[in-house]
């Protein structure tokens, strides 16, 4: 089992979920949240002065998989969130984290059962 978190561009998120969709993942959870990276923020004008946010905002999704669904989600998530066919700076980044354990609170499945 892996837990694939994603950050993206707030503007793909529907697009990413549609990938998602069609290779049969269905299960996330979408947090919003600011990063600082390569894109450095933008200044914008506020009250006629002009000040600097460092802080973007993107999407951050959470996806509790499967070991045989880990390549396809990732797969999904970058046809989804990939500006054109090279990419841009601040397309996103995908982490792939191991689980222990899952436990669904209805049932009291665990493990692979529990996703």
């Amino acid at each position: 089992m892996k837990l694939i978190i994603a950050i993206i561009q707030p503007t793909r998120l529907e697009a990413v979920k549609d990938a998602l969709t069609k290779v049969e993942v269905f299960r996330l959870t979408v947090v919003d949240v600011q990063g600082f990276g390569r894109q450095k923020g933008r200044t914008q004008v506020f009250r006629g002065k002009d000040f600097t946010s460092n802080l973007l905002r993107k999407v951050e999704l959470q996806i509790a998989v499967n070991d045989d669904y880990v390549e396809r989600t990732i797969e999904a998530i970058l046809s989804g969130s990939r500006a054109g066919e090279k990419g841009q700076v601040g397309d996103g980044k995908i982490f792939v984290l191991p689980i222990d354990d899952c436990i669904r609170i209805r049932t009291g499945e665990r493990g692979p059962e529990g996703i």
